[in-house]
């Protein structure tokens, strides 16, 4: 089975000339997730990670069952003021502004092995961040894991020039 023949196309969303890659339709097919999620467990079973961090939202989606499954914490990254107790942020540019990812300051320890994870990298900009966040708590980070890379956006080129190792379960080359 191909992860990357169950995700939808959802062309022109969120605006005109932009091919959304949906993956709602490959969390709904329970043989499709499973293989998502088994395949990630058997790439990281012996990865010396201690926690799985999920940026918001669908890296919450992957990343919990993925911890469950190895055995360690899972820590999501929020948004700004998503999160209830005491936090350290990150911001990040958008197209049209500033945003900022938060953890709890607690979340990790210095030294810690960490993995992060969200459905997709496009642009970079906020797995960059995320980055810059897990490296500012002291954190190290073992990979950075996504379920789809769109390599002509940038961002898996953003993040390996940073010195992070990247990892995508599959690739879309391009808008089509």
């Amino acid at each position: 089975m191909s992860i990357k023949s169950k995700i939808r196309n959802v062309p022109n969303y969120p605006k005109p000339g932009i091919m959304f890659r949906d993956i709602t339709t490959l969390l709904k097919d329970a043989d499709g997730f499973r293989e998502l999620v088994d395949a990630l467990v058997e790439r990281y079973r012996d990865a010396g990670i201690t926690k799985v961090i999920g940026i918001e939202s669908r890296g919450f989606i992957i990343g919990a069952p993925l911890a469950y499954a190895l055995g360690i914490g899972f820590v999501p990254m929020r948004k700004k003021g998503k999160l209830p107790a005491a936090t350290i942020g990150q911001d990040y540019t958008l197209e049209y502004g500033v945003d900022r990812i938060e953890l709890h300051v607690d979340a990790i320890a210095a030294g810690e092995k960490v993995l992060l994870l969200d459905d997709l990298i496009a642009t970079g900009g906020t797995a960059e961040a995320g980055c810059m966040l897990i490296e500012k708590m002291g954190g190290q980070i073992v990979e950075c894991a996504f379920a789809i890379d769109l390599p002509f956006l940038g961002g898996r080129a953003k993040l390996e020039k940073m010195g992070h190792k990247v990892y995508a379960m599959c690739t879309f080359e391009g808008e089509d």
